[in-house]
């Protein structure tokens, strides 16, 4: 677990800086994903990596290992949706980065309408105007679970949740109903 005051780097950062391929191919995936920087696409690329190197070694085992590791690594990434089921730990040496950035919150709040760009998904996030079972998040790079994609919606104290003219409201609940009508005060004296 480490010393919580020190903060350990979550992501590793390319070898050479000045690759000009690598470069665009990043600014390709940053502008179509809509990160805020590259650090974010090298935690993600670090993440993938991880797994990669878990498969990787469970090759290396025995049968009777190998069975049981291939399956807790297959079944933990088919719940965050990276990888459909049935897949073995030889194709998960080939997952791409991009199988880890779709299943963003970003990228899934956008998917699902509520947003029409992905710049606007982030904002959203970052404003507090979406949540997952009721819970308000607020990270854009939140990988979510394939059982609470059906459940992002807009967060109950938000201007859009229930708003008959915006166009993707989703919700089942109603606003009227989870608010308690306080009377007006009167004003004495100056008539208006």
């Amino acid at each position: 677990m480490g010393d919580p005051r020190r903060r350990r780097k979550q992501y590793t950062s390319p070898g050479h800086p000045y690759e000009a391929a690598r470069i665009e191919s990043e600014l390709v995936l940053v502008g179509r994903y809509g990160l805020r920087n590259k650090k974010e696409l090298w935690k993600a690329r670090t993440s993938l990596g991880n797994y990669r190197a878990q498969a990787r070694t469970i090759l290396a085992l025995e049968a009777e290992e190998r069975e049981i590791a291939e399956e807790t690594l297959v079944r933990k990434l088919v719940r965050l949706g990276i990888v459909p089921e049935g897949i073995t730990s030889d194709e998960i040496l080939g997952l791409e980065v991009e199988s880890v950035l779709k299943r963003r919150l970003q990228t899934l709040v956008l998917e699902k309408g509520f947003a029409s760009t992905v710049h606007q998904a982030r904002q959203l996030i970052a404003h507090r105007h979406i949540s997952i079972n009721g819970r308000v998040m607020t990270s854009p790079s939140y990988i979510v679970p394939i059982k609470d994609e059906e459940n992002i919606n807009y967060a109950g104290t938000s201007p859009f949740f229930d708003n008959p003219e915006h166009p993707t409201v989703k919700s089942s609940l109603s606003r009227e109903s989870t608010l308690v009508e306080i009377p007006k005060k009167q004003v004495r004296g100056k008539k208006r």
